[in-house]
């Protein structure tokens, strides 16, 4: 396989939760992908036929093993790939979770869950990381989680937090990068992940039974921004991890 199109491996946990406004980043730099669709059953294949790993969201915990047994064998081929293969690495939201659970962190339920067009911010070490070069400061984004990582893996940097979410990107080196929130929303993203009960019933309880509207409204007004801070992502991403 060529550095200059790589071939990305991408577990989902649910159908509609897939790379988003991302696939059209892999398609423009070069790059293809085969989704893995583990809530139902699909096996992981050998990670020797990819150049990278993307984990995405999901309505379950890490810590739902018994209720989701294939979490056992994504942890330990996340461990495979980061530790072993030093394979490139994106995670988003229970993508950040399960990365920090098999590099030997911490997660678990948050203390306030953040769910809603909500402001992270750059520290200091992401100020410094080439992954966050170009990103903005205070950035909204997508939040839609009542779990968190508590406590970083011994090799990890935190990239950016919030008010109540001390770990919202972390990096591990220069290219396994993970994210809480989402900044690869598209126009139906809202609406799509409120049909997920489990969403739906976090974001009763958090916001209201009419939330959904007006998530949906504030998301809307913030995609552009979100979608220039993930391409710069991307590209930073893909930079450090291909070039």
């Amino acid at each position: 396989m060529s550095q200059s199109s790589p071939h990305f491996l991408v577990f989902q946990h649910v159908a509609c939760e897939h790379p988003g406004a991302f696939r059209a980043m892999m398609k423009a730099s070069g790059a293809s992908w085969t989704p893995v669709e583990l809530d139902e059953g699909e096996s992981i294949p050998d990670l020797a036929g990819f150049d990278g790993l993307w984990v995405m969201g999901g309505p379950m915990d890490v810590w739902q093993k018994d209720e989701n047994p294939w979490l056992v064998d994504e942890i330990a081929a996340i461990r495979e790939a980061v530790v072993s293969r030093k394979m490139p690495y994106m995670g988003l939201c229970l993508g950040h979770q399960l990365l920090a659970e098999a590099l030997g962190g911490e997660v678990g339920v948050a203390e306030t869950p953040e769910i809603g067009v909500l402001e992270v911010n750059m520290t200091d070490a992401g100020k410094r990381h080439p992954a966050m070069a170009g990103v903005p400061a205070t950035l909204k984004t997508l939040q839609w989680h009542s779990a968190e990582v508590t406590r970083l893996p011994e090799n990890a940097t935190c990239l950016m937090d919030s008010p109540v979410c001390r770990y919202e990107a972390m990096a591990v080196g220069d290219t396994a990068l993970s994210m809480q929130f989402h900044v690869e929303i598209e126009p139906t993203t809202v609406r799509d992940w409120g049909e997920i009960p489990a969403y739906a019933n976090a974001l009763a309880q958090t916001c209201g039974e009419q939330a959904l509207a007006q998530m949906d409204h504030d998301a809307t007004e913030s995609i552009e921004d979100m979608t220039q801070a993930a391409q710069t992502i991307y590209n930073n991403w893909f930079r450090l991890s291909y070039s």
